[in-house]
C-alpha cells in the first residue's frame, strides 16, 4: 500500500482516537465514579449482592479506561507511546487491562445470574446469593485473574521488527493464538455474552411474574430495578462488543493469511470499532 494512500487513512485514524476517546474518557471515569458513590452511599445498594458485582464492574472499569483507553488515546492520538521505550510499562499495561477486563465481565455475568436467581420462584434459589458470598466469589475470581495474567507479564516484551521503530507486542507465537481467541474471542466475548444473554432473558421472565407474587414492595421495586439496569446493560454489551470480536479475527486472520482482505479497510475500520468496544466500559448504568 503506498505511502499516499496510508496518509488519509491515518490521520482518520489518529482523528478518531482523539475526538471519541477523550470524551469517552471523561464521560466513563466520571460516570463511574457516580455509581461507585450511589451504591455505596445507600445501604438498600450496600447489602445488596448485585449491587456489589456493579460497584466492582465501576471499579475496574475506570482501571480499563485508565490503563487502556487513556494509554490508546496517547499512542494512536498523539504519538506518545512509553510502552517502546520501557519494558515495565509494556507488561503492566496489558496485565492490568486484561485483569480489569476479566474482572468487569465477570461481575457483570455474576450480577446477571444474581438477578436471575433473586427474582426466581424458588426460595431456595432466591436465597443462594447472598452479600458475604458476593464478597466470597469476586476474592476467587479476582486471585483466578491475577493468577491468569502472568503469562502477560512474561511474554509481553519490546522488539524492533523494523529498525528504530520498537513495539511492544507478544513474542510467543502459541499465546498469541491463546491472546486472540482464548482471551479476547472468547473470555471477553462469547462466553460472557452467551452467559449474560441467556440468564438475563430468565430474569426478564421472572420480573414478569413479579406483580403476581406476594414480594414486600421494597424487594419487589429494587429487583425490578436492578433487573432493569442489567438487562439494558446486556443488550448494551452484544451491541458494542461483537463488533470488536469480529475485528480481532480479522487483524488475526489477516496477520496470518496476507491480503486476505484489504488493509486499507480493516485499518480504517479498526479505531470506529475499537471506540464502540471501549463504550461498554465508559457507558455501563
Amino acid at each position: 500500500m503506498s505511502t499516499t494512500t496510508n496518509a488519509p487513512i491515518n490521520f482518520a485514524a489518529r482523528e478518531i482516537n482523539i475526538y471519541l476517546g477523550i470524551p469517552f474518557f471523561i464521560v466513563g471515569v466520571i460516570g463511574g465514579t457516580l455509581n461507585i458513590i450511589v451504591f455505596l452511599s445507600l445501604k438498600t445498594f450496600r447489602q445488596n449482592s448485585c449491587a456489589f458485582f456493579l460497584t466492582v464492574m465501576s471499579f475496574v472499569n475506570i482501571g480499563q479506561l485508565v490503563f487502556s483507553l487513556l494509554s490508546r488515546v496517547m499512542i494512536s492520538g498523539f504519538g506518545i507511546d512509553w510502552t517502546q521505550s520501557s519494558l515495565a510499562f509494556c507488561k503492566f499495561r496489558n496485565y492490568c487491562l486484561q485483569l480489569c477486563a476479566l474482572m468487569s465481565y465477570t461481575c457483570m455475568c455474576l450480577a446477571t445470574i444474581d438477578q436471575f436467581l433473586a427474582t426466581s420462584l424458588s426460595r431456595r434459589l432466591q436465597q443462594l446469593f447472598n452479600i458475604k458470598r458476593a464478597y466470597g466469589l469476586c476474592l476467587s475470581f479476582s486471585i483466578l485473574w491475577f493468577l491468569h495474567g502472568i503469562p502477560s507479564l512474561i511474554w509481553y516484551n519490546i522488539i524492533s521488527p523494523t529498525p528504530g521503530e520498537p513495539t511492544c507486542t507478544i513474542t510467543n507465537s502459541i499465546f498469541q493464538k491463546y491472546n486472540a481467541y482464548g482471551y479476547i474471542v472468547t473470555l471477553t466475548g462469547v462466553l460472557p455474552i452467551c452467559i449474560t444473554v441467556l440468564f438475563g432473558s430468565f430474569a426478564y421472565w421472572h420480573v414478569r411474574q413479579i406483580p403476581y407474587r406476594v414480594v414486600p414492595l421494597v424487594r419487589r421495586e429494587l429487583d425490578k430495578q436492578l433487573t432493569s439496569m442489567v438487562l439494558v446493560q446486556v443488550a448494551f454489551n452484544v451491541f458494542v462488543i461483537v463488533p470488536y470480536i469480529i475485528l480481532v479475527i480479522l487483524n488475526f486472520t489477516v496477520s496470518f493469511s496476507n491480503q486476505s482482505i484489504d488493509l486499507s479497510v480493516l485499518n480504517l475500520i479498526s479505531p470506529i470499532f475499537g471506540m464502540i468496544y471501549y463504550l461498554y466500559f465508559a457507558v455501563s448504568f
